[in-house]
């Protein structure tokens, strides 16, 4: 299992339609990722649906706060790797960031990432 990690507010100044095309990159990272034998999974696939039940107004309030990064690191516990695609993210690199604190992978390139076993 990876975790695809990658911009997720950073640059969109909160636009919706950027927001969503970040979301879009990190899901086909993660499609490829399933069609190489992996399971690659978004802490924003967890953590939006749950943000909105919570009662979350938008990025950066306090339910978000709350939850998005948390749960991220929650689902990082569970990853074999990282994988960091996109531009700046105080986010994605702090999950670079625990990954390698606990000793997982971390990859920058889908080419870079073995052969599924």
């Amino acid at each position: 299992m990876i975790l695809v990690a990658g911009p997720y507010r950073s640059g969109t100044g909160d636009d919706p339609r950027k927001l969503e095309a970040n979301v879009r990159a990190m899901n086909e990272a993660a499609l490829a990722l399933f069609r190489a034998g992996h399971l690659g999974v978004t802490g924003e696939a967890l953590a939006l649906p749950l943000l909105e039940t919570a009662g979350s107004t938008g990025p950066g309030d306090a339910v978000y706060e709350e939850m998005f990064h948390p749960l991220a690191e929650q689902l990082l516990l569970r990853c074999d790797a990282v994988l960091r695609i996109g531009g700046p993210s105080e986010g994605a690199d702090l999950m670079v960031g625990r990954a390698r604190a606990w000793g997982k992978d971390v990859y920058t390139s889908l080419d870079d990432i073995p052969a599924a076993r």
